[in-house]
């Protein structure tokens, strides 16, 4: 029997992209505060919030593998998190128009007691073409990307808004890097 596996995250991406390993999994939704530090980068704050979900689910379940992940989005040297709104996700995209956006996908396997957890953080970069106000509109109507960093989403029509993504792993971009998560569980003994 494989050891328990929990999902630190409330984000259903994440839980649908989890689910495609066919390995049995909880989800636990983590309180971290997610206050960028002075001075942090972009990469290590994806890292430390991934880092502090796992931890703070791992203490509470001793004998469980915890997998906290977390995505950081930048556009003009600015971090760009989840919209929230219709009026924010336009605002963000025209901002992104003609414009290379960068996410940082961090993920960290944990099991309390343990030293040192299994980590990574991706990086994609996703070049938007040139947008009118009116596609933003009609897309931000269409899809409703109120959840989503960059306030897009490439699984959806999304794509159409890009010129090219430049990743090594497709699934970081949609908020998990699945390619190195299977090594990483099988790494902690998951068939």
């Amino acid at each position: 029997m494989p050891p328990a596996l929990i999902l630190a995250s409330g984000s259903r991406y994440r839980k649908d992209l989890l689910a495609r390993l066919s390995i049995p999994f909880e989800i636990r939704a983590p309180e971290v505060n997610e206050t960028p530090r002075s001075g942090e980068t972009p990469r290590g704050l994806a890292m430390r919030l991934a880092r502090a979900k796992a931890a703070a689910i791992a203490v509470q379940h001793a004998n469980a593998w915890v997998l906290g992940a977390d995505q950081v989005a930048v556009c003009r040297d600015r971090i760009v998190g989840k919209p929230g709104s219709a009026a924010r996700a336009i605002e963000q995209l025209t901002n992104a128009s003609a414009q290379t956006v960068s996410f940082y996908t961090a993920a960290c396997l944990a099991r309390h007691g343990d030293s040192k957890c299994d980590e990574h953080v991706d990086e994609t970069h996703v070049r938007f073409r040139a947008l009118s106000l009116e596609e933003i509109s009609r897309y931000v109507d269409l899809d409703r990307p109120f959840d989503c960093a960059g306030s897009f989403r490439s699984e959806g029509l999304g794509i159409t808004l890009l010129e090219r993504i430049d990743s090594t792993d497709p699934t970081a971009l949609i908020g998990l890097p699945l390619i190195w998560l299977a090594g990483a569980l099988r790494r902690a003994g998951f068939p």
